[in-house]
């Protein structure tokens, strides 16, 4: 996050205390946002009086998946802590059916020269590893657009913002919703930019085109179209739209993890074999959807604590202001939760990523990372939310202390 950043975000002084909520993607990973929010509807449930059931957030902003999950809760935020538990019996149903579909041969799993060679040519065809069309129509069944424009007519939300990167500019937008329905402070910075236009579910799809695994997807930026993938490709400064937005608390839901591959329970031949294809992209995936929120955090964290040691004299004619930022993510692997799940997939899926060796061979759980992007079963699914819930608990006082 850059210092520009906290500076225009002190300049904007709104009439209340504005709370954020940034949802980061991982596919299938974000269930555990789920498992988390789930348990924060809970505590905030037990507080007396109506505030305690109104919907906490007044900015919703949301990247890939969590875009997906930040349109969804907007869409229900009239409905105030309901919300949560509803995206939480959303995740409960939800196949790998629903989201995309895969046809391969049987035979793949046993060659794979001729899983890359098969799938080269799948790719090739239709620009993707996947097709993700059964996602378009479930977005549709479940997401209301006109709920989220009358949340933020009546003020239950403030703004809904959704990332994407474009292919055809390598342009990171940031694509915002509000009540005013203008494109008033919207914000222009090298590589990133922003722009008001009320979120569809094509914005969606583009958000969440996760990188070779779903194709590209059509958006009109600037009076022309250009094509969209994942929004957290180039994605440097991930808290900076709650910011532009006005936010002075910022809940952080990531899907990463401390360690992908746990070499310390992994044997030793599986350190030290060549990583197969499926491990390298694996990898790959993991650095796109979580490397930079931790530094982000950590730099408004620590531009925010300098802000509030300031002498008040000082810091009153100044134009900044500090952010109370919350970040949670997984306490454990989520690779090693995914190979244990592996079997759960559907065979098609199954089939080709034991071609491409994805499925965490030879013991190393790291391996089964491209797999815990597609993994929308019912096993995987409640484990991550167990987890979500597990890690909200253990930050328990934190959160009650976020909503004070």
């Amino acid at each position: 996050m850059s210092l520009e950043t906290i500076i225009s975000s002190g300049l904007t002084r709104p009439d209340e205390e504005l709370g954020a909520l940034v949802l980061m993607g991982g596919g299938a990973r974000t269930a555990y946002q789920a498992g988390v929010l789930q348990a924060l509807a809970r505590m905030l449930g037990r507080q007396d009086g109506a505030e305690g059931r109104r919907f906490p957030f007044k900015i919703m902003v949301g990247t890939s998946a969590g875009a997906l999950n930040a349109c969804y809760l907007a869409s229900r935020a009239n409905e105030g802590l309901a919300a949560f538990e509803q995206l939480a019996g959303f995740w409960s149903t939800l196949r790998s059916t629903q989201v995309y579909q895969l046809k391969v041969p049987a035979w793949i799993r046993s060659s794979r020269i001729a899983a890359a060679l098969f799938l080269s040519q799948h790719v090739r065809k239709q620009q993707a590893f996947l097709n993700n069309t059964p996602l378009v129509d479930t977005l549709h069944r479940v997401i209301s657009l006109g709920n989220i424009e009358e949340a933020l007519q009546n003020k239950t939300l403030r703004a809904l913002a959704v990332t994407s990167s474009s292919y055809t500019s390598g342009v990171h937008w940031t694509f915002c919703q509000t009540a005013s329905g203008t494109g008033s402070g919207m914000w222009n910075r090298p590589g990133r930019r922003a722009e008001f236009q009320p979120i569809t579910i094509e914005h969606l799809m583009a958000s969440s085109a996760i990188p070779f695994l779903f194709p590209s997807t059509p958006l009109w930026v600037d009076g022309h179209r250009e094509f969209f993938g994942d929004g957290s490709m180039r994605q440097s400064s991930p808290l900076s739209p709650a910011l532009h937005l006005g936010a002075h608390k910022v809940l952080v839901i990531g899907v990463g993890q401390p360690e992908r591959s746990g070499l310390s329970a992994a044997p030793a031949s599986a350190i030290a074999a060549r990583p197969t294809l499926g491990a390298i992209a694996g990898h790959a995936l993991a650095s796109v959807f979580h490397d930079t929120l931790r530094a982000d955090v950590e730099q408004a964290q620590r531009v925010s604590k300098t802000l509030r040691q300031m002498p008040r004299e000082i810091a009153a004619v100044m134009p900044y202001r500090p952010i109370e930022v919350l970040a949670i993510t997984p306490s454990q692997s989520l690779d090693a939760l995914a190979q244990t799940h592996a079997a759960e997939l559907p065979a098609a899926t199954y089939n080709a990523l034991a071609g491409l060796g994805a499925l965490g061979e030879h013991g190393s759980p790291g391996g089964a990372a491209l797999a815990s992007y597609l993994l929308f079963e019912p096993g995987f699914i409640k484990a991550l939310m167990d987890l979500g819930e597990r890690d909200a608990q253990t930050h328990r006082q934190a959160l009650i202390d976020f909503f004070m």
